[in-house]
């Protein structure tokens, strides 16, 4: 029994013996073995006791925690607070509330003592209770491979994580240990009721299937096990697909290279969005199926409106070749679109030249003397944001301007046919917020070219061309 606790505190766990560890202490069997255990083995422990105030005997219990402290000379830290208000302001089961006051306590305490990690006294029971919970319910590899050694909740704290040593060994063992060092722990009734999900599990739904199976509990740990190896090599499968498909990542949004990411399997997709969910709402742990598929779907048909929403404040937003995640607070990047300078409409061009924009960009432009090579050029380019231009059809006056009401345009290959600016905007996809102030190549009252897309019908190299000006807008 607990002969393996030495290379789990260590190796599982991560834990070093020359920095404090916060113990999460109820004083049931299972928390008070561990107590034990850690301090066998020499840790530095402060123990945490939080009151849920759920029964009569709850300060009992708190009591009880202190003084197993003090008789090991542990330190001790004892708070309370009222679950049930917390529960009912918030909405939360009995459960929940619970669960998240209490690790919020935990990790409080962790940081106030700079503390390795917070410790907690989960069992092969639990595991089971947590594996058989997630299949019920409906969930996927991360939910069926339980819980592990050592892991980081962000809804807690980003860096400290939670460690769970007793994660192989059964409640029936920490029993044992309790009785045979003389700890006396206490239990809790609520365990017993039927009110609460975990506890049919453990009292009802196990045993049937234990009927079944004599060896049914080992069996799901053991396939628990072997679940946490697999999810380990998905996590690197998905950390490369990351790489290739985020093209930025902030605290309000994740933006997705849309080519990148489709051409992925589409369970690889769900996982993607999965993480970015969890990453911009780590407090909305219970991400379905359901919601994922609809991502996917929009995520893969191009002809999907360009806005979706998923619940939580989150939403996603295609944009041109980006597909972005986004709360509903936040404020999108412009930068990688080329912008006019705000309180700047027009900016003389002159040739040659060159005009800063805003965010970095900047226009260029130069005569060709040489008419075939720039026909050359223009006919293997396919840069949208260079362009060359028949020289004749210009004159002095070119400027680059945001648009105006009533502009139109005769895009290339419409035989000089105009439509207006706004319905070309449309048509291109250009996005809603961009459009404002993107910079229009003009002469006059007339727009010869929108970089990014398309010249101007009349001002196109033709055979007669016999100089051309060159135009180009960079960033960086």
């Amino acid at each position: 029994m607990f002969e393996n606790i030495v290379s789990i505190l260590r190796d599982q766990c991560g834990l070093v013996k020359d920095r404090p560890l916060i113990a999460g202490i109820s004083g049931g069997p299972d928390s008070l073995c561990l107590l034990g255990l850690l301090r066998e083995h020499g840790y530095r422990v402060i123990v945490a006791h939080f009151n849920h105030k759920l029964r009569s005997d709850a300060d009992a219990d708190a009591n009880a925690v202190e003084q197993a402290a003090s008789r090991m000379n542990f330190a001790s830290v004892i708070e309370s607070g009222d679950v049930r208000e917390y529960a009912a302001r918030e909405k939360l089961s009995i459960e929940e509330a619970a669960r998240y006051m209490r690790y919020h306590f935990l990790m409080a305490q962790a940081r106030r003592f700079k503390a390795q990690a917070v410790a907690v006294g989960h069992t092969a029971d639990d595991q089971v209770e947590t594996v058989l919970m997630h299949f019920i319910r409906g969930a996927g590899l991360a939910g069926l491979k339980g819980m592990t050694y050592r892991t980081i909740l962000p809804l807690f704290d980003p860096q400290i994580p939670i460690v769970r040593p007793l994660l192989d060994a059964w409640r029936e063992e920490t029993i044992v240990y309790c009785a045979a060092h003389g700890l006396r722990p206490r239990f809790d009734p609520s365990n017993d009721s039927l009110d609460f999900l975990r506890n049919r599990l453990r009292h009802q739904l196990i045993p049937i299937l234990e009927s079944y199976n004599p060896r049914f509990r080992e069996v799901l740990k053991r396939t628990a096990h072997s679940l946490a190896a697999d999810h380990e090599i998905l996590l690197q499968v998905v950390e490369s697909a990351w790489s290739e498909s985020v093209v930025q990542q902030t605290d309000n949004f994740i933006a997705f290279d849309i080519p990148a990411l489709t051409k992925q399997p589409l369970g690889l997709q769900r996982h993607l969005i999965r993480r970015s969910l969890e990453l911009l709402r780590p407090d909305n742990l219970d991400v379905t199926f359901a919601a994922l598929e609809r991502a996917v779907h929009f995520i893969n048909d191009p002809a999907h409106r360009s806005r979706m929403e998923l619940g939580s404040d989150l939403h996603l937003l295609r944009e041109g070749a980006l597909v972005y995640l986004l709360t509903g607070d936040s404020d999108l990047p412009i930068e990688r679109w080329p912008q006019l300078p705000e309180g700047q409409d027009v900016i003389p061009l002159p040739v040659p030249g060159v005009v800063s924009l805003a965010g970095g960009w900047k226009m260029t432009s130069e005569r060709w003397n040489m008419a075939s090579l720039a026909m050359d050029q223009a006919r293997s380019n396919d840069d949208p944001f260079q362009v060359w231009l028949d020289a004749k059809q210009l004159n002095d006056t070119l400027e680059l301007r945001v648009r105006r009401d009533g502009d139109r345009f005769e895009p290339l290959g419409m035989a000089g046919h105009q439509m207006k600016l706004s319905d070309f905007f449309i048509n291109v996809k250009l996005p809603q917020r961009a459009r404002d102030r993107w910079p229009l190549l003009c002469m006059g009252d007339k727009v010869i070219w929108v970089p990014g897309y398309r010249p101007a019908h009349s001002f196109r190299l033709t055979e007669n061309t016999r100089q051309a000006v060159y135009f180009s807008l960079t960033h960086g």
